[in-house]
């Protein structure tokens, strides 16, 4: 079967005015419109209108015929920043099982508050930039790097401590412990020194790093985030481009739209920039503070018209792919697969159906699908288990 996949933006404050609505071809709806999900997670599963029910009820229906559980293993999203996401990171598919065992046994409610482990699965995502610019921080900088960008800030004590406290010869424990003391609360006076010089550096300098950390005190004065931040891999990404975020990897997205696709999993450990509930100890325990440069991730050129975005893990791969009139792009599934346009009116057919997508339109492929021919003019993602 393969059958037209709806959804509404969901209105996170940090959500974009109009970049979906652009995209779509729409007025604004004048609320923040931050991510529209397709997918079967529960949390806002998507609709087939064609059968007048929602992805995960249609799952359901499968496990009562087939006697087992059937589910996605991956969601699918366009996301669209107008202001900054919070920093998080999220754990491996291990330490989802214990934490998740761990607060069940103490009663923690699932829907509460300060609850870390909604379920017991990893989250690794990729995000593939949409808009022609897309702004993230992605991983521990080296702290070489980042005491050149200390030693180009207006000097002041908060900029002096924050120097001293990254002198240390390990570069991982030294992360660590920085960290630690940041988002402890001990630290608020260093930060509020560093606010201030950064916010000097943008105006003196105006470059890229500097303008996203302004922007981000901005949004969040006084937060130990915009210090976190100083401490990351500031990254712009072309239309086209895409960063791979496993386990462990400290991320925060910043302004733009991308298609983005991850695990099946709502684990989100914080480390600033947002109200909500920070465990320090259980981000410092999960997190990998060592440094490096970006993960970004090189498409992988396949058949023409088709890049492929392959982390190398089982739970999903992402292809884009795009096609001039006259042209036929044949595809492999493995899977369920779900497409979503981003440009033109591209056309999806499966073995005895066809979708013609707008940009922001979705498709839903079931498993038994083999194949899919993408045709017409346009761009599309298309999402399925990953090898």
């Amino acid at each position: 079967m393969l059958a037209q996949l709806t959804n509404v933006p969901r209105d996170y404050s940090w959500g974009s005015s109009h970049l979906i609505a652009d995209l779509q071809g729409r007025e604004p709806s004048g609320a923040p419109e931050a991510e529209v999900w397709f997918g079967d997670h529960p949390g806002s599963p998507a609709q087939l209108p064609s059968l007048g029910m929602t992805l995960d009820a249609w799952f359901d229906a499968q496990d009562v015929d087939a006697g087992r559980a059937a589910r996605l293993p991956y969601l699918l999203k366009l996301l669209a920043a107008g202001s900054p996401l919070s920093i998080q990171v999220h754990p491996s598919r291990a330490q989802a099982v214990e934490g998740f065992a761990r607060e069940e046994a103490a009663g923690v409610a699932r829907d509460a508050a300060h609850r870390t482990y909604k379920d017991d699965n990893h989250k690794p995502e990729v995000i593939v930039a949409v808009s022609d610019r897309f702004e993230a921080l992605a991983g521990l900088r080296p702290l070489t790097a980042t005491r050149g960008i200390l030693a180009a800030l207006p000097s002041n004590e908060g900029v002096t401590a924050l120097g001293t406290a990254l002198e240390g010869a390990d570069e991982a424990s030294t992360l660590r412990d920085v960290l630690g003391w940041l988002l402890s609360g001990r630290a608020q006076s260093v930060v509020d020194g560093v606010i201030s010089a950064v916010r000097e550096a943008a105006e003196a300098t105006p470059t890229d790093h500097f303008a996203a950390l302004a922007r981000i005190a901005d949004a969040y004065p006084s937060d130990p985030g915009v210090v976190v931040a100083l401490l990351m891999n500031h990254v712009v990404l072309a239309r086209g481009e895409a960063i791979f975020v496993p386990a462990g990897v400290l991320h925060a997205y910043l302004a733009g739209l991308g298609v983005e696709i991850m695990a099946a999993s709502d684990n989100v450990l914080r480390g600033g920039l947002t109200p909500k509930h920070i465990d320090v100890d259980e981000l410092l325990r999960i997190l990998d503070t060592t440094p490096g440069d970006a993960p970004r991730l090189p498409a992988i050129v396949g058949e023409p018209g088709v890049d492929v975005f392959a982390p190398g893990i089982p739970d999903f791969e992402l292809l884009r792919v795009t096609v001039d009139d006259g042209e036929v792009r044949r595809v492999r599934l493995r899977g369920p697969a779900i497409a979503v346009a981003t440009a033109g009116a591209p056309i999806v057919s499966a073995a005895d159906a066809r979708v013609q997508l707008t940009p922001g339109a979705a498709a839903f492929a079931t498993p038994d699908e083999q194949h899919l021919e993408v045709t017409g003019a346009g761009e599309l993602f298309l999402a399925m288990p990953g090898r």
